[in-house]
């Protein structure tokens, strides 16, 4: 899922690839969109991007003389899961891409595109930033530091750490792998309790003697929780290219990979905290870890790169069906009838005919009706079976 650093990077992607283009005319929505329609048009208008915490928003701006005369627009956006954006030529537009910019002719013409796979994404045509969101962890770090302190009473810091860090009135621009790469770097346990560790940086202050280099050098140094929460995206950033993402090639992904020192990888250790988020680790959990809840798992050594699974902070949950291979069956140890289990109607009756069926013995419905237990018929396999459909109960 998009996170700080990338709302920032693609902030940076626009204002670099539409500096100089002229787009124009009405912005065009796809037809499988539930976003709502951007009722703007003009005969030539620019584009610009800036990004706070999760959230980006896109300015289109009238040039001089454009027609007809109207003010500016803004549109707040929200990733989702796979949202970005794309500058592509107008005529081989990417897949699912839901929201189309175009430029002026006669050059061939371009369209920025919103692309979203998943379609979580969404924007706003109000143009603002949502209220309940705090300052960002970027490029508001005072503020974003003051607003954490100054709220501790709040009822957000009485459970764990990784969950408190992903609340947006406080954390704005952290998420799931930027969590994961904070406390592992400060070895804080996930789930210790966020009052317990936010509590001790009220205190925290440097010498007054100290010079502003030197206290510039403490903090890169010793870092808090609350430095690394600006210091790591910020690391994120200046690793260039497109952050993390599912739909980003390999070698956007390889440098973000290579940086990553916790999140989803082998030798760490991974929970599911309360809301259902994959929290990864390593050592003691902390406190707070939940109990019966989830199983604590650890990334193996042959998995080298993260799967879709790992990515996915939601993953669905997997059901393993009866197997079908005959192998699996045969490899069975075969029970006999004084392996037979003994309990009230169930004694073996030694004058019962039985019948050999592929080296098994079954009863047969002479047996059955003297037990009152019926085994059941064997169906072959239909389609719903094999999806897990009503058929399966």
């Amino acid at each position: 899922m998009p996170e700080g650093p990338e709302m920032h990077l693609a902030s940076r992607f626009v204002n670099q690839a539409c500096r100089g283009l002229v787009f124009c005319g009405a912005v065009e929505k796809s037809l499988v969109s539930r976003n709502p329609e951007v009722p703007f048009e003009s005969s030539a208008y620019c584009i610009s991007a800036t990004a706070r915490g999760k959230e980006l928003r896109l300015t289109l701006s009238p040039l001089p003389g454009a027609q007809p005369p109207r003010e500016p627009l803004a549109l707040v956006f929200r990733f989702g899961m796979t949202g970005s954006f794309q500058l592509a030529p107008a005529e081989a537009l990417p897949p699912h891409a839901h929201l189309r910019f175009y430029t002026a002719s006669p050059a061939p013409r371009l369209a920025l595109c919103f692309v979203d796979t998943r379609r979580f994404g969404r924007w706003d045509l109000r143009g603002e930033w949502q209220p309940d969101r705090g300052p960002c962890v970027l490029l508001e770090y005072e503020e974003f530091r003051e607003n954490v302190l100054r709220n501790l009473a709040d009822k957000a810091f009485n459970g764990p750490i990784c969950e408190a860090l992903l609340d947006q009135r406080f954390f704005n621009g952290i998420g799931n792998y930027l969590r994961a790469e904070i406390l592992f770097r400060l070895r804080i346990p996930p789930f210790e309790k966020a009052r317990t560790v936010l509590e001790a940086l009220q205190h925290h202050r440097l010498s007054p003697e100290l010079t502003l280099s030197q206290k510039i050098r403490a903090k890169l140094q010793n870092p808090d929780l609350l430095e690394l929460c600006h210091l790591v995206p910020k690391e994120v950033v200046q690793l260039g290219g497109k952050g993390y993402g599912l739909e980003h090639g390999e070698e956007d992904f390889a440098a973000f990979r290579a940086w990553l020192q916790c999140y989803s990888v082998q030798g760490m250790s991974s929970l599911r905290d309360r809301n259902g988020r994959t929290i990864w680790f390593q050592g003691d959990p902390g406190p707070l870890a939940p109990k019966g809840g989830g199983k604590s798992r650890k990334k193996k050594s042959q998995e080298t790169h993260p799967g879709p699974m790992d990515r996915m902070e939601h993953p669905p949950p997997l059901t393993k069906g009866p197997s079908k291979t005959p192998g699996a069956q045969r490899d069975l140890p075969e029970m006999t009838t004084a392996q037979q289990p003994e309990g009230p109607g169930l004694q073996h009756n030694p004058g019962a005919p039985t019948v050999l069926v592929k080296g098994r013995r079954r009863r047969t419905r002479r047996r059955q009706a003297t037990t009152g237990h019926r085994r059941p018929r064997k169906k072959a396999d239909t389609p719903s079976e094999e999806s897990g459909g009503p058929a399966a109960s």
